[in-house]
């Protein structure tokens, strides 16, 4: 029979043990700045390790030449990214302080006039509809030069966040072999084989995901351009890399890249007829988009994911959407590596086990 003494050591050692783990939240926090640069950079190392694999084995370049090129790779990437959207975003910052809202506003109007006008030419009353809401009257158009002022010093923080994280790239790619050293000296002795063979694959398999990632957002992109450039969309090139970008959520992301498209197509054709030019080009994008889609979701996607973490695509379907209703849209973008993890770790310390062995046979 438990003592008082006992029941209350108990209780103590519960409390510390909370106490010490919000401490440690608290701590994490507050630092969730660095956490944030060393995920992206163990992200870009994943990436970069078959790149500085290729420099050594094939260009007989040393350890840190590899490593230094590979960064090089990222950086003309980035300046390219930077290149393509920092005159833009200049050639605006001029004016967004002094934008003229109540020229947006009225754009807005004729648009809802517009639709309105055609919706009742089919005789459903959209006019009464519009006039009792009054949606353009409680549009409040005064936030959109604080939202542009606010991209623009976020851009112009992104400086040092790219430096920090170039930086621990370096190391994180120049010095592998090193950390890992280190992280053997923590490792219980027993289980250090099967650790290090679970780091080796994951690592593998997560380099290869986010190649395939990028490879998958490439053709995407290439696609998307290609639908805009047919119908003469302006900054083809920009909207085209963000409604890829978009794809990076799964699912969720190409619908509202396609609602992005179909509200930016309409108002690049504001002034024009609805029902004979705006109508029609946007139902074209739209039609351009969806079978970009199909390709995407019955081709590209299943090719790529399939090859690069070995699972069946309907696999990664309900991993997906089991993370989704989970843990939301943060959920479904880390499904697929983690899912990737997990199956490793399962493989390296249960291989008896039924359901694994069945999850994991290409692995």
């Amino acid at each position: 029979m438990a003592t008082a003494k006992t029941i209350s050591e108990g209780i103590l050692r519960s409390i510390a043990f909370i106490a010490l783990a919000v401490v440690v939240l608290y701590f994490f926090y507050h630092i969730q700045t660095v956490i944030i640069y060393l995920i992206v950079s163990l992200i870009l190392t994943l990436i970069g390790n078959p790149i500085v694999k290729f420099f050594r084995k094939r260009l007989k370049f040393s350890n840190t030449l590899a490593t230094v090129a590979t960064l090089l790779i990222y950086v003309f990437i980035i300046a390219g990214f930077i290149w393509m959207f920092v005159p833009l975003i200049v050639s605006q910052s001029e004016s967004l302080s002094v934008l003229n809202t109540d020229n947006i506003q009225n754009s807005m109007q004729a648009l809802l006039q517009q639709i309105d006008g055609y919706l009742n030419s089919f005789n459903m009353n959209s006019k009464d509809l519009l006039k009792s809401s009054n949606l353009s009257s409680k549009l409040d158009f005064n936030f959109i030069p604080l939202f542009l002022n606010t991209i623009v010093d976020t851009v112009s923080g992104f400086g040092m966040g790219l430096a920090s994280t170039l930086f621990i790239t370096f190391f994180f790619l120049k010095d592998k072999m090193m950390f890992i050293d280190g992280i053997k000296t923590l490792m219980p002795q027993r289980h250090e084989d099967r650790i290090l063979n679970s780091l080796d694959k994951i690592n593998d398999l997560l380099s290869r995901y986010f190649i395939g990632l990028l490879l998958q957002l490439f053709i995407v992109f290439i696609l998307y351009l290609i639908v805009l450039l047919i119908f003469g969309m302006e900054n083809a090139v920009i909207i085209a890399f963000l409604c890829a970008v978009l794809n990076i959520i799964p699912y969720i992301g190409p619908i509202i890249a396609s609602v992005l498209v179909a509200v930016l197509t309409m108002i690049s054709n504001l002034g024009s007829d609805f029902q004979s030019v705006m109508l029609p080009q946007t139902v074209y994008v739209l039609i351009g988009f969806s079978i970009v889609q199909i390709i995407d979701n019955n081709v590209s996607q299943p090719i790529i994911f399939s090859k690069s973490t070995y699972c069946h695509p309907l696999e990664i379907f309900l991993v997906i959407l089991t993370a989704g209703f989970l843990f939301g849209i943060l959920g479904m973008i880390a499904a697929v590596p983690i899912y990737t993890m997990l199956k490793v770790i399962g493989k390296e310390f249960f291989p008896d086990n039924k359901i694994i062995q069945l999850l994991t046979k290409n692995i």
